[in-house]
């Protein structure tokens, strides 16, 4: 990275204005969210499209998925599996890439664009007198700024039509939220593992047919008219079907593997597969944990166990809970998240600073260090909401204005009769 102090610098007044805004009580209005949040974005992409360093998946696998979109060839198949998603959003890189646009614009205006409409959404997640507070939080986040800007990475994507699917669910359009939700898995695999949290949002089994319908019909759509769009055909259909969602071993980033394999990155299709059946096994668990609680509050301990236990993992992961953990945050919620960008910022700031001996020597301890924020994790998991207080039922949750100790205090509305 060119300029390491210039982003740390911009990264770190995301991070105080947060802090600020929490400790004073400010309630910023959704432009004055929008407005910083936009800023905070646009001069990070300035200096990141100009820097001599870029990530190497968004260089090469997302650029040649976008290229191959350009000249009619399925992304899938075109890049030999590096791009092992739907084509939807290799369409949107297509559109960039014609319109004239250098790929180091064109690829992150996806993702800059998806970061910045997940502001009000969150704010709407959280709802009530929270809305204002949490769509700032996340407009000044650094783990969204690092994962949609710097990196360029899809998750603000996947989010930003999960986090829309879950509005649509509390309001009771389970077709919408299906629909939503299927655009979240055009844009990413992962989504699926919180597709069983979306339906309890949803008030009646009716509304959940609906949602499973739309759900399911928007990636076969992808999948089915690509023969329409790009030069494939109905045979290769299955070849796309084999890479989508695929999975290569390689642990040693994160968590107990890097410990495994001391801090590099290895095939190690033996301890993948134990850790995958751990993980499944483990997600299960919180579901049932976390079954008569809000469903927001399921989803995040859900994405907070998964980067617990995963055998595999990246720093982009990181932001997957930070927009539900914004909305409902517990009492470690922050220290966890800005933890978490710590971790996240070494990896994307300090280590691009070496060449490529000085990156897998650094690698080494830095994945490693990263079993420092795994306990942080577990702590900011919603354990004090798994039951609402009281009942042995779901009651209705009804956060109260944030603490600048970053408590959340809860007024639990009782059943009828009580």
């Amino acid at each position: 990275m060119d300029h390491p102090i210039f982003t740390t610098s911009v990264l770190v007044a995301g991070l105080l204005l947060s802090v600020v805004a929490l400790w004073r009580g400010w309630r910023p209005s959704l432009r004055a969210a929008l407005g910083v949040g936009i800023a905070l974005r646009l001069i990070l992409l300035i200096s990141a499209a100009a820097d001599s360093w870029q990530p190497i998946d968004y260089f090469y696998g997302f650029h040649a998925a976008g290229q191959a979109i350009l000249a009619r060839q399925d992304p899938i198949l075109a890049t030999h599996g590096s791009w092992h998603f739907l084509p939807m959003i290799p369409y949107l890189y297509g559109l960039g890439l014609r319109a004239g646009l250098p790929w180091e614009i064109a690829g992150r205006l996806v993702t800059v664009a998806a970061d910045i409409a997940l502001i009000p959404l969150v704010g709407k997640l959280a709802g009530g007198r929270n809305a204002a507070a949490a769509r700032f939080a996340y407009a000044c986040s650094p783990i969204a700024l690092m994962v949609a800007v710097i990196h360029g990475q899809i998750e603000p994507v996947a989010l930003v039509f999960l986090v829309a699917a879950c509005v649509m669910a509390r309001s009771g359009r389970g077709g919408w939220a299906g629909a939503l939700f299927g655009f979240a898995l055009s844009a990413g695999t992962w989504p699926v593992i919180l597709f069983p949290a979306l339906l309890l949002l949803m008030p009646n089994w009716r509304e959940r047919f609906h949602s499973v319908a739309a759900g399911a019909a928007v990636p076969v759509f992808f999948l089915v008219t690509m023969p329409l769009v790009v030069h494939s055909s109905w045979s290769n259909l299955l070849d796309v079907a084999r890479y989508l969602g695929g999975v290569r071993p390689v642990v040693g980033e994160w968590g107990w593997t890097a410990w495994m394999t001391g801090g590099n990155w290895a095939l190690a299709p033996t301890a993948a597969g134990i850790g995958q059946v751990v993980l499944y096994l483990t997600l299960l668990g919180m579901m049932w944990l976390w079954r008569r609680a809000d469903p927001v509050d399921m989803i995040s301990a859900v994405l907070l166990a998964f980067m617990v236990v995963t055998p595999r993992m990246g720093a982009q992961y990181l932001l997957w809970f930070v927009p539900f953990l914004v909305a409902r945050p517990t009492f470690f919620s922050r220290p966890a998240m800005w933890l978490s960008a710590l971790w996240a910022g070494l990896g994307y700031i300090y280590l691009t600073h070496f060449d490529d001996t000085g990156w897998w020597q650094n690698h080494q301890w830095w994945s490693r260090s990263s079993i420092i924020v795994i306990p942080v994790l577990i702590l900011a998991m919603p354990w004090s909401r798994r039951f609402p207080a009281g009942t042995d039922e779901p009651a209705v949750v009804r956060p109260e204005p944030l603490t600048a100790t970053g408590a959340v205090s809860a007024r639990v509305r009782p059943r009828p009769g009580e």
